[in-house]
């Protein structure tokens, strides 16, 4: 079978990861599956043309409701979707996508949750047909490059010490947009910085939101002992992610985070806010601490942040 596969493509960012790890699965079950970026499409009649020109697609598939889904509307061939989480979570929120995302999922085969609590979020504002939407928890797989030097990666971040091995480092994995609230944390990161210079934030991610990218930017210049990280290839940063003190999670919104399903694999400890879609994934004071607050996260990771790197909440599968 041939399948048209329609996600958005930033490059770095957890969709590009899931969308490539569906395609490779798709295809090593022996089926074919031309994965595209939606935003090469400006309507549903683009993808009406591009499936006429090639007739052997014979089924599609799209990650998320309104920036792709919406796309296919109007083909004739058989398609199912996966929420990606901002569509169920923030765009239902506005009604013009909300009646759109509806109308995809009336038609769609199947949808695909990744959580219990993104289905029943569906149903609520959506539609009521529970026995169309499965939940299928997201699949991930680390890769640790060897040529990865952390004293580089710290050098040219800005972060400056002759103490490289007892820093502190707390790695926000984000791309720089509003839904991921990169600077949610930076204050009271500033803080334990100014109380133990080892306590360091580096965030890291692609530029996606070119206004917030400026803003980020501008805040971590002025703020002590917090740093922004050009963008890595994946190897580079789950190796990044492996020598780090702790993942950090700062989302308004998760569908399910692949940077806190990779840390969970990698073994690194993880502080996530406390949103449904993190807490599907994380148990508080077991597979790391779901914080609701800054001011809650500098409590709770008292217990965490003067231990030694063997004494860390440690993240099991």
């Amino acid at each position: 079978m041939k399948l048209l596969f329609l996600a958005c493509l930033n490059p770095q960012t957890g969709n590009h990861t899931t969308a490539e790890r569906i395609r490779s699965y798709i295809e090593s079950a022996g089926h074919t599956c031309e994965l595209r970026d939606a935003r090469e499409f400006q309507s549903p009649a683009d993808v009406v043309n591009l499936v006429s020109e090639h007739p052997k697609f014979e089924a599609a598939l799209a990650i998320h409701l309104f920036k792709a889904g919406r796309l296919l509307m109007d083909i004739e061939i058989p398609f199912g979707v996966i929420f990606g989480g901002t569509d169920i979570n923030e765009d239902v929120k506005v009604e013009q996508k909300r009646v759109v995302m509806e109308q995809v999922l009336l038609k769609a085969r199947f949808a695909v949750a990744f959580t219990d609590k993104l289905k029943e979020e569906a149903e609520l504002f959506l539609v009521s047909q529970s026995s169309k939407i499965y939940v299928q928890p997201q699949g991930i797989q680390t890769d640790v490059t060897e040529k990865f030097c952390w004293t580089e990666f710290l050098r040219s971040s800005g972060v400056r010490t002759e103490h490289v091995d007892e820093l502190r480092v707390f790695l926000l994995v984000c791309g720089l947009r509003r839904v991921k609230d990169p600077l949610y944390l930076v204050e009271v990161f500033s803080k334990w910085h100014c109380e133990n210079l080892l306590n360091v934030l580096v965030i890291i991610g692609p530029k996606i939101d070119p206004v917030l990218s400026a803003e980020v930017e501008t805040v971590v210049k002025r703020t002590a002992g917090v740093f922004l990280a050009q963008e890595r290839c994946q190897q580079e940063l789950h190796a990044a992610m492996k020598r780090c003190f702790a993942v950090v999670n700062s989302s308004v919104s998760e569908g399910m985070s692949a940077a806190i399903l990779e840390a969970i694999d990698l073994g690194v400890p993880v502080l996530a806010r406390n949103i449904p879609g993190n807490a599907a994934v994380v148990q508080h004071e077991v597979t790391g601490l779901l914080y609701s607050s800054p001011q809650v996260l500098g409590l709770e990771s008292k217990e965490v942040h003067p231990l030694g790197r063997e004494q860390r909440y440690y993240a099991t599968a």
